[in-house]
């Protein structure tokens, strides 16, 4: 059971994030919201709305965990503190393990996109104000629908909204998986014997190099693309995701094709904090990125 925020700490939050005439909702939920059905297995969301506030915007929040492990309840604490201040969330479960090998795993993704774009007069959401969050694997596939939702259509055609666009405007990363090459090559030192990147997409990169192209973010990184607006959030001390080859990298080159690119990064933090209640630590890694990362959403979202 969540303990709400004291409208008190609502409110220096919103203040140190130059929002202080920003409104406090009350927050409603729908749990267990089933969005698509892929190969037989059913997808399901939870929604965090903020009541009362007509065509919401929305943020898609896609859970990390390697792509083998977690849950939509690692948004859980982001849901209430978003719909407070705004903003709904639908935090989503999708296939993990070898039910969610590459590509599995991003379709899930954006059918969560098409689902809450074609259900947005339902949820009293706004569809052309949708972006996607996620962190660590979850960054990963936030980043990957966002930039080339368009080159994953040729499965799932029969599903509900599979006609529904799935662009968004904007994506925040924690700690991404962005160069799924230079991951594979991180992990081969970091675990030499549980190599994440390897499971997630079936082969090694001596085996089938091409798919590690067209897995990763990066690589859809052009001038063609580049509306999609990035806030990249990572900590200086993240031996899993490597802040230089990974977020350091993705920054570089959305920045060179023209993207509005900004990142922040946490001094001392490491990998997997976002799931971390951060509602009374005040010094917390989620709560040193709130105020610049609440002032990214007004101005993109």
């Amino acid at each position: 059971m969540l303990s709400p925020f004291t409208a008190a700490a609502m409110l220096s939050i919103l203040i140190a994030a130059g929002q202080a005439s920003a409104a406090e909702y009350e927050m409603t939920n729908q749990t267990g919201v089933v969005f698509a059905k892929h190969d037989g297995v059913e997808l399901v969301g939870d929604f965090y709305l903020p009541k009362g506030r007509a065509k919401a915007p929305v943020l898609v929040a896609v859970h990390g965990g390697g792509w083998q492990v977690g849950s939509r309840q690692f948004y859980r604490y982001w849901g209430l503190f978003f719909a407070r201040a705004g903003y709904a969330v639908f935090a989503i479960d999708y296939r993990l393990g070898k039910d969610g090998r590459y590509p599995a795993a991003v379709y899930d993704t954006k059918a969560a996109v098409q689902f809450v774009r074609a259900k947005a007069a339902e949820f009293n959401l706004d569809p052309d104000r949708i972006g996607l969050i996620g962190d660590s694997s979850g960054a990963h596939l936030a980043a990957l629908v966002a930039l080339a939702g368009d080159q994953f259509n040729s499965a799932y055609r029969d599903d509900a909204d599979a006609a529904v666009p799935a662009n968004v405007k904007l994506v925040v990363g924690f700690y991404g998986e962005y160069d799924l090459l230079a991951q594979w090559t991180h992990d081969l030192t970091a675990r030499p014997r549980d190599n994440i990147v390897e499971k997630f997409l079936g082969a090694s990169p001596t085996e089938n190099r091409r798919i590690y192209f067209d897995s990763s973010p990066i690589s859809y990184a052009t001038v063609d693309r580049n509306k999609l607006r990035f806030l990249l959030i990572h900590g200086t001390d993240d031996d899993v995701a490597d802040p230089a080859t990974q977020s350091g990298a993705f920054l570089t080159a959305l920045t060179q094709a023209g993207f509005f690119a900004r990142r922040i990064v946490i001094p001392g933090a490491g990998h997997f904090w976002t799931s971390d209640p951060f509602e009374s630590e005040p010094h917390s890694y989620a709560a040193q990125a709130i105020p610049r990362l609440m002032r990214f959403l007004e101005s993109s979202l």
